[in-house]
């Protein structure tokens, strides 16, 4: 991909988000404050998280990969299940991913 072709997807990408930013403002306060729209932004919120952690823990380019980051992932939801405080939760989870790679596993 060329760098002009790079920084006019750039642009366009910077000006989409900009219009996405602007129109949330535009919108009429009483639309917002529905009890159901409400609901549906906290689970876009919550849906969009999950598929950023699961993009990032379970795949390496363009396949899928299983490795130390999935045990680190479950101990992770582990400790959130039983209300451990958010370091607890990234210490014992990166201390799973790095003592399973010093084992061996990739």
């Amino acid at each position: 991909m060329s760098p002009a072709v790079t920084w006019v997807a750039l642009v366009v990408a910077s000006a989409v988000c900009f219009g996405l930013k602007l129109a949330g403002h535009l919108v009429p306060e009483h639309w917002l404050a529905q009890p159901r729209v409400a609901r549906t932004a906290a689970l876009v919120t919550v849906a969009l998280l999950s598929a950023l952690v699961a993009v990032q823990a379970f795949t390496t380019g363009r396949s899928i990969v299983i490795d130390a980051r999935l045990p680190a992932v479950l101990v992770a939801a582990i400790a959130l299940a039983l209300r451990a405080p958010f370091i607890v939760v990234v210490l014992l989870a990166a201390l799973t991913a790095a003592g399973l790679r010093a084992l061996g596993m990739p």
